[in-house]
């Protein structure tokens, strides 16, 4: 009965927004964006500038609804349950849509049939950064090393599972090496880790290496993404050095729930692109370490299809299952 309720409320939310939209009057109120972190973490941060300018064009406030905890599944959640009327979107990540259906075996969410993607706004490749003392330069050169001391690389992580641990055990596969995986409860302390000395290597986001790596307390031995990034034009990618197709990378975007009315999802589509290649925003972006990217709705499914494959490929491998 809960269920037959709430599909009736959910198609008279939607024949009510319809309804403005055939007047051209949509939004007529302010709109929700829920945040799968804390405020001032990486979705918050990039999500809140390209808010305010959708709130200016749109002419309506945006609520920023920060709900972190339990891995993302929290605001995806909210998200996935919440009327599709067009007024609660939610910041997507690799957090929200891509690592929990592969580590959780029940999950609350189905992060494809409940969404209605948008676009993506940013990709935010890692890099892989040392301690300034440790001897290879370069991915070639870590071959090398790892190979004439097998299992005495020390490569720190965010946590088991995690974006990290997985790209160490992408790269360890390609390289065909062997190193020791340290997990740590969360990315910074693993890069301090390594910044003390105590540890090798590690998969971080280039933003927050960033200020390190100018200090000289981390050095980059590659990049993860698909081309140099503007902010570190001197730093190779793994592609340029040999390893093809090896990618360790971020991104946010932009999503509705499930049903949500495509007037609607066209209509945010239209003005995120919009926003995102806005000089100011593009500039901002860039300056954090992403790369301004947007997609059609039927590319972030794509695209987020093939990363699940990707790393759901590597965690079978080496024998993760769900928990």
């Amino acid at each position: 009965m809960r269920r037959v309720r709430s599909l009736v409320v959910a198609a008279h939310c939607v024949a009510l927004t319809s309804s403005v939209l055939a007047q051209g009057t949509y939004p007529t109120k302010p709109m929700r964006w829920v945040i799968s972190n804390a405020p001032g973490g990486g979705a918050d941060v990039i999500a809140r500038p390209i808010a305010a300018k959708v709130s200016e064009l749109l002419g309506q406030h945006i609520v920023y609804e920060n709900r972190g905890g339990a891995g993302g599944l929290i605001a995806g959640e909210a998200v996935a349950r919440a009327n599709p009327d067009g007024y609660t979107f939610i910041v997507v990540a690799p957090n929200t849509h891509i690592f929990p259906q592969l580590i959780n075996k029940k999950m609350p969410y189905d992060p494809v049939k409940d969404f209605a993607m948008i676009t993506k706004f940013d990709l935010t490749p890692n890099v892989l950064v040392a301690h300034p003392g440790f001897a290879p330069n370069s991915p070639k050169e870590l071959i090398a090393h790892a190979r004439a001391n097998p299992g005495k690389i020390n490569f720190a992580s965010s946590g088991d599972n995690s974006a990290g641990h997985l790209s160490i055990l992408l790269l360890q596969d390609m390289m065909k090496i062997d190193v020791v995986h340290v997990p740590y409860k969360g990315a910074a302390p693993a890069m301090f880790e390594v910044m003390s000395g105590r540890n090798d290597l590690v998969f971080i986001n280039y933003a927050v290496a960033a200020p390190h790596h100018k200090s000289g307390r981390l050095k980059i031995i590659a990049f993860c993404g698909p081309k140099r990034l503007a902010a570190i034009p001197e730093v190779p990618t793994f592609d340029e050095q040999g390893f093809i197709d090896f990618e360790s990378q971020n991104f946010k975007g932009l999503a509705a729930p499930a049903g949500t009315p495509k007037a609607i999802i066209a209509k945010m589509h239209e003005t995120l692109v919009k926003v995102v290649n806005m000089p100011d925003i593009s500039a901002r972006l860039i300056a954090g370490g992403s790369i301004p990217r947007t997609t059609t709705p039927e590319q972030f499914v794509e695209e987020n299809r093939r990363e699940v494959e990707k790393w759901g490929r590597v965690m079978q491998k080496y024998g993760i299952v769900p928990k």
